[in-house]
């Protein structure tokens, strides 16, 4: 899994440090997770799923590159500008959170 998480960042074109800040953890942190001296909890792997609008299923067990859904959001999220990516980014947080709000 740490592997898919870390392709599945790098296709999204976004660095270990605004992963960190977007979940609340370190760049450290980020680091040992994809290098797999970590593992993820739970939640933690809901966080990642929202964050890079993937199931937690394939992040999993999937093949990325082989999920034209994830493909076109990655290409897609890939050539916005930073200022965009932290505009969807805001976006994605104020979902999950009005979600949770409501559950």
């Amino acid at each position: 899994m740490n592997e898919r998480l870390k392709k599945v960042r790098k296709s999204l074109k976004l660095s270990q440090e605004f992963v960190a800040k977007q979940l609340g953890m370190t760049r450290t942190t980020i680091v040992a997770i994809e290098a797999g001296t970590r593992k993820v909890t739970t939640n933690e792997l809901t966080m990642f799923s929202n964050l890079y609008g993937v199931t937690t299923e394939i992040l999993l067990y999937g093949d990325v590159s082989d999920d034209n859904e994830v493909k076109d959001f990655a290409r897609t999220f890939s050539e916005l500008s930073n200022m965009d990516k932290k505009e969807i980014m805001n976006l994605i947080n104020f979902k999950r959170r009005y979600k949770e709000l409501m559950s």
